[in-house]
């Protein structure tokens, strides 16, 4: 299962409507884009997919409509963002029976960092509860995993297959690929910095501009795996560009804005992330112009 996990895999938006309700219709939409896109996996219930609103029956949803469209063409990763181990296997369990090749597991988030024993045990515990593989989306700045937990936590606990590694630092990234047991994937959440990560050796990318541009980056990861260097690094210039207008607090929603100028009813953030402002929405259309 591990080696089905590689390359462009796009953290879904999770469409609303006005009323804050999940888009079943443009959820199956979104995943039809993205598949023609050539995209080697998809993401859902992560943080670019708002998956800390959601509850437990709708992460069940997402997850239901994702794959069911999917229909076994590509593999598909479900976001788990909670505050206990106790929450995550319960949304692990309610995942049971959709086929998803692994869950993508946030540390906690709210103010407390367990120390390395217990975050540890956090992970093993889910993994033994749930049966499921399990990729650490390191990203919590205050809980964040040094590269050197996350090497004991892939060595102690074989089910964590993988690490989404994120915070923008290259470095960390450069480390965890040189130190992480055999086997193991490493997926960069580095969204500035996709050439040299997947040059650096990265298996793959589950990181927000993927979903806003999702052709762009397929063609630069097939560029580096084909070792034209040129391309990719002008594939990394315009994508830089882009990057540079989407991030920002509510990250989602400018993504979400990146995808309706595409023709992807990619619905309203969740109340009460603010959508794309009136200053963001031309500079994203600006660098999405300046895309192939």
């Amino acid at each position: 299962m591990t080696e089905t996990l590689f390359g462009i895999i796009p953290p879904m938006t999770t469409p609303f409507d006005a009323d804050g309700a999940l888009d079943e219709g443009a959820i199956r939409a979104q995943v039809r884009w993205l598949l023609e896109a050539g995209v080697h996996g998809l993401a859902a219930g992560g943080s670019t997919g708002e998956g800390q609103t959601l509850d437990q029956d709708e992460l069940r949803r997402l997850v239901a409509a994702v794959a069911d469209e999917v229909a076994g063409r590509v593999p598909v990763i479900a976001g788990i963002i909670v505050d206990s181990t106790r929450d995550a296997i319960r949304r692990g369990r309610a995942l049971e029976g959709l086929g998803v090749a692994a869950l993508q597991v946030t540390p906690v988030h709210y103010l407390f960092r367990p120390d390395d024993d217990a975050m540890l045990g956090h992970f093993r515990a889910i993994t033994e509860a749930t049966g499921l593989p399990l990729v650490i989306y390191n990203v919590v700045p205050w809980s964040y995993l040094s590269p050197q937990l996350l090497v004991r936590i892939m060595r102690e606990v074989p089910a964590v297959i993988g690490v989404k590694q994120s915070a923008g630092d290259l470095k960390l990234l450069a480390d965890l690929l040189i130190s992480a047991p055999t086997g193991k994937r490493i997926f960069s959440a580095v969204d500035a910095l996709l050439y040299p990560s997947f040059a650096l050796g990265a298996h793959g990318s589950i990181a927000a501009i993927l979903t806003a541009a999702p052709r762009a980056c397929v063609q630069l990861w097939d560029a580096v795996q084909a070792g034209n260097h040129e391309q990719a690094l002008d594939l990394h210039r315009r994508l830089l560009v882009l990057w540079n207008v989407l991030v920002a607090d509510n990250l989602p929603a400018c993504t979400k804005y990146a995808q309706s100028l595409q023709g992807v009813a990619a619905g309203h953030p969740r109340a009460p992330m603010p959508p794309a402002s009136p200053a963001q929405q031309p500079a994203i259309d600006a660098a999405l112009d300046g895309l192939p």
